[in-house]
């Protein structure tokens, strides 16, 4: 899941939400120097991201991308997944995704003393250019799949990629379809977990 799921499901919490959202940035012993709380948004954005790993559905997603984007079909399905559920009408609207986006922001500017350095600069970036109401369209999901390619090593292009993500995108939103309401039930149980 990519940082739209990730604060989506952080379920408007705070604490989690700031966690959540840094805990790619957070390595090994360092997660013990933030507050508790926000330690709490570390483990279920890990453990998210093991259920997602594991899960059929996106297993196969994987599979669709693997050609385009051999080992790093993960991170693309992320992306993609964000695109999918910005345009969920289950969950949001063009004006309740663009609202939930701001509230994020304004959420998050709290947390700027617990930032890691190198989530400082993705932030400034993710609030400067409203990436979170971005995903639903096709120009940005490009333009995160160049972002892609210009920081891994093992790729030279990321046009190959979205033309990969455009044929199946059929296939693509089952997935999605199949595995968002598990992820959700799954991160709200252990939130519920967590909070015991």
């Amino acid at each position: 899941m990519n940082y739209l799921a990730h604060a989506f499901l952080s379920f408007g919490e705070p604490d989690i939400l700031a966690g959540n959202m840094i805990a790619d940035f957070v390595k090994g012993k360092k997660i013990f120097d933030l507050p508790k709380e926000v330690q709490a948004g570390i483990r279920l954005h890990r453990a998210i991201d093991e259920f997602t790993d594991h899960h059929e559905a996106n297993r196969r997603s994987t599979k669709l991308l693997y050609s385009a984007c051999g080992r790093y079909s993960g991170v693309f399905t992320d992306v993609i997944y964000d695109h999918f559920l910005a345009l969920d009408k289950h969950y949001f609207n063009q004006v309740s995704l663009a609202s939930f986006a701001q509230k994020t922001y304004h959420a998050l500017e709290a947390y700027r003393q617990v930032f890691p350095a190198r989530f400082q600069q993705v932030f400034y970036y993710m609030e400067k250019y409203d990436w979170l109401s971005g995903y639903g369209e096709d120009i940005n999901i490009k333009r995160s799949f160049a972002g892609i390619y210009h920081r891994a090593k093992y790729l030279s292009e990321s046009e190959e990629a979205f033309l990969t993500y455009k044929k199946h995108y059929d296939d693509l939103l089952e997935c999605y379809s199949l595995f968002l309401p598990d992820v959700y039930d799954f991160a709200e149980k252990y939130l519920h977990r967590l909070s015991k």
